[in-house]
């Protein structure tokens, strides 16, 4: 950590063999067919081939080999829309530790099966994520059970091992543009990013369907705004200040994108990529559209920041 309490490089250096004792390096490939419609090379950085189809997982294996016996004992509890209850529950089983996730009503249920699979107790309560995260952080305190936040700084380092990753396979990156939700993604990559090299542009996207984190970076102070936003990895309704910190302090823009651009993002993604995109994984091919002139004749990297899909949203996508 930094004298500012800001997680470094060298924290997310050292969450390497926490990560990789489970995990393996994800592909970053570069499309053809991508990088001639927008006019510029693009990578996709397949987070979406992560054992639960998204990248939180490295956070909560990291954040999992630290704890201490008190906390194992006590079990985790968190809350989540599904990728990063996943990736509690992952790093839980791997651990041989309980976990509790509370999700919101119409949470994605192929990402709640998934929880439940990997031997987690997943508990509906409240409209929307940040309900869920008021009662369960209570259900913690009650049980003496570790409560996980979706921004803690361990799970910052293991997330930033995506981004080591990146700049290792294409040094001469010129720009990356990440999905945010509650941020933890993209401060673990602008952290990896400027430290190796400030000039690699770091471009933050959410829906404008659910723009409270964007437009708490915009204008400098908390601003809440309702969700609508059909990609639920995006869905944050109250901004998190310790990501809002780091964004302020590394991110080169924060664009917002309409949910109709990131449905034909997923198409488009499916079609030149042949890899099924969740709405906020397609998120960054949204914002790499809208930016299109800006970034043409670079090497831009997108993090397909996750891949669950409901099937329900894939028949209408594909019928539409």
């Amino acid at each position: 950590m930094t004298d500012a309490g800001m997680p470094t490089l060298r924290d997310v250096i050292a969450a390497r063999p926490h990560v990789y004792r489970y995990l393996q390096r994800t592909p970053l490939y570069r499309y053809s067919g991508l990088s001639e419609l927008l006019g510029t090379n693009i990578w996709v950085k397949h987070e979406n081939h992560q054992p639960v189809g998204a990248f939180k997982v490295r956070g909560g294996v990291n954040l999992v080999a630290h704890l201490g016996e008190q906390e194992r004992a006590a079990g985790l509890y968190t809350a989540s829309t599904g990728n990063h209850g996943q990736s509690i529950a992952y790093a839980a089983r791997a651990q041989g530790l309980r976990a509790t996730i509370a999700v919101p009503e119409g949470a994605n249920p192929g990402k709640v099966a998934a929880m439940r699979g990997l031997g987690a107790e997943v508990v509906v309560h409240g409209r929307d994520f940040d309900s869920a995260r008021v009662w369960i952080e209570g259900v913690a305190a009650e049980q003496g059970g570790r409560f996980v936040g979706s921004t803690e700084e361990l799970l910052i380092h293991g997330v930033g091992t995506y981004a080591l990753e990146i700049v290792e396979d294409l040094p001469d990156v010129d720009a990356i543009i990440v999905p945010v939700g509650a941020g933890s993604g993209i401060c673990a990559t602008a952290i990896v990013a400027k430290a190796i090299n400030p000039g690699i542009q770091v471009i933050g996207v959410q829906s404008a369907q659910a723009p409270a984190m964007q437009l708490s970076w915009a204008s400098g102070k908390p601003v809440s705004a309702d969700t609508t936003t059909v990609a639920e990895g995006l869905a944050t309704r109250v901004p998190f200040a310790n990501t809002q910190r780091i964004m302020r302090q590394y991110l080169d823009d924060f664009v917002l994108v309409e949910d109709a651009a990131i449905e034909e993002a997923i198409i488009l993604l499916l079609e030149h990529t042949h890899n099924l995109a969740e709405g906020a994984g397609a998120a960054s091919l949204a914002a790499a559209c809208k930016l299109k002139h800006r970034l043409a004749g670079k090497n831009v990297v997108l993090v397909m920041s996750g891949g669950n899909l409901s099937m329900e949203q894939l028949r209408r996508l594909l019928a539409e």
